[in-house]
């Protein structure tokens, strides 16, 4: 209780440091994170194919899939023109490991951006009182633009392997004698997240700069040396 008043006590909401360069760039930081981790999260697609039959229309067969992208967990069922039914027939490949670690990049900035935002914005005397917030927040933020050079290169790959796996030129391949490619599923907020991931690289890496001038290890130089108090004015 004391400490929550302590922190209250404390707080003064102060919109100048978004002017600035640090509270700006952490602003754009944190919208850019929200829409790499959604547009990757809630992702949701469809990829077809089509089992021609002579006399009527092609029966249609959809393959459902989406995030986590563990693509043997969504099965479909190919039909014939007579009207039975094969065997349920699965997706293949498992890319969720490169897409949740992007997502939990994505989650753990959107936090790490809502509470240094929160600092610079009602405690900025706090953080600049003393030398340790601006390392902290130096390490940390270097740490991020680290993790989002990782995570989104591997989502690439992930999602290179993820438009190969649902591609219908390559899924008739087990049905080759009865299917033909339909629809390519739109993948186009996919596109969207990795070049969100990419964009958030830049920026975490750019803030890093503005961040360590805040720090002692971005110095002034030293003021010109002045003439000594009391001493004799020149002739």
């Amino acid at each position: 209780m004391d400490t929550a008043q302590k922190m209250m006590s404390g707080f003064s909401l102060d919109l100048g440091p978004l002017k600035e360069p640090l509270g700006f760039i952490r602003v754009l930081e944190w919208v850019f994170t929200i829409f790499a981790f959604a547009t990757t999260g809630g992702y949701s697609g469809t990829t077809h194919l089509k089992v021609p039959c002579p006399g009527k229309d092609a029966l249609d067969v959809s393959a459902v899939f989406g995030y986590p992208f563990r693509l043997p967990a969504y099965p479909y069922k190919i039909p014939t023109c007579n009207g039975s039914t094969s065997n349920e027939t699965f997706l293949q490949g498992d890319f969720s490991s490169s897409a949740e670690f992007f997502v939990c990049v994505g989650v753990f900035g959107f936090l790490y951006c809502t509470a240094t935002l929160i600092l610079y914005l009602g405690y900025q005397n706090v953080y600049r009182q003393t030398t340790r917030g601006p390392i902290v927040d130096l390490v940390v933020t270097a740490a991020f633009a680290f993790l989002w050079l990782v995570s989104s290169s591997a989502w690439g790959k992930g999602l290179t392997d993820v438009k190969w796996a649902t591609n219908p030129n390559h899924l008739v391949e087990i049905c080759k004698d009865i299917c033909q490619p339909g629809e390519f599923p739109s993948m186009g907020r996919l596109n969207a997240s990795v070049i969100f991931g990419f964009l958030n690289l830049i920026l975490w890496a750019g803030n890093c700069w503005f961040i360590y001038k805040e720090t002692p290890f971005h110095k002034d130089p030293l003021p010109p040396a002045t003439m000594e108090e009391g001493g004799a004015p020149g002739p």
